[in-house]
């Protein structure tokens, strides 16, 4: 660029640029007479990936433990930005964006964006139990509730249930549970806000999210859209594969404003 600026090739405004010369966007700049576009666009990406038990949410661990991060696509620029964690031993739905402001946004608890949650518990389930768990228990950080519960089968000491937090606090779920005496020994993250995660996405697999579902998640954290970097039609296609319905459907929310369900046909 030096050299361009020393050969008269740059014109800011309609006269030659000098060294030191700064540019604004509102500025005219032409390189051997051709008008250059100073306004930069920034392309975003967004994963939603299907965590398998035994992997770790941060980049290194010092155990030696394999990250979520191992299994991402390499990025030319920029970086992965986790949106919220899943422990250890929880697996599920977990995104991803290269945009910082999307991530904190979604992050954020103004934002009001409720998590679902498929459990099994160990241990006898009594309506008083649930009716304590929706109204609010204490735990060490303070009050918690999941703001919906559902039976989700099973029998026995052995039962399922679609529980939904507003927060995502460490081990929440397992924390409101264990406050009734019960042990839960599966969990997995279904829905984040309006994201489901589909169900042919196998543990372990990512997808890439089209732009018109990076356009819900900023509406989810109530900022303007940004563009997302095309797919390839190949990646696309792909896509496509995943997201295809197979016996599952969506129940949107009643009257009653429960949240969206996921139900068998």
């Amino acid at each position: 660029m030096e050299r361009w600026i020393e050969q008269g090739r740059i014109e800011i405004d309609g006269r030659v640029a000098t060294l030191g010369d700064r540019i604004y966007p509102d500025q005219r700049l032409k390189v051997d007479g051709r008008r250059l576009d100073l306004e930069r666009k920034e392309e975003v990406r967004c994963l939603l990936y299907h965590k398998p038990v035994g992997e770790v949410c941060s980049r290194k661990d010092p155990e030696g433990r394999r990250t979520v991060f191992d299994s991402l696509p390499a990025l030319n620029n920029g970086r992965w930005i986790v949106i919220g964690r899943l422990d250890y031993t929880t697996s599920g739905l977990l995104l991803f964006t290269t945009d910082g402001e999307l991530a904190n946004g979604l992050m954020h608890p103004s934002s009001e964006i409720d998590r679902e949650y498929l459990v099994r518990v160990m241990g006898e389930v009594d309506d008083a139990m649930l009716d304590r768990l929706r109204q609010g228990v204490l735990l060490d950080d303070g009050p918690a509730r999941f703001t919906d519960i559902q039976e989700g089968g099973g029998d026995g000491i052995n039962r399922w249930f679609y529980v939904v937090l507003m927060e995502g606090r460490n081990r929440e779920v397992r924390r409101l549970w264990e406050s009734q005496g019960l042990t839960v020994s599966r969990l997995k993250r279904v829905r984040f806000g309006e994201v489901f995660i589909p169900s042919k996405l196998k543990k372990g697999q990512w997808m890439e999210l089209p732009e018109k579902d990076v356009e819900v998640l900023y509406q989810m954290a109530k900022l303007p859209a940004k563009p997302v970097v095309p797919l390839t039609a190949r990646e696309q296609e792909k896509q496509e594969r995943l997201t295809k319905k197979s016996g599952r459907r969506i129940q949107r929310p009643g009257k009653g404003g429960k949240p969206w369900r996921v139900r068998k046909k």
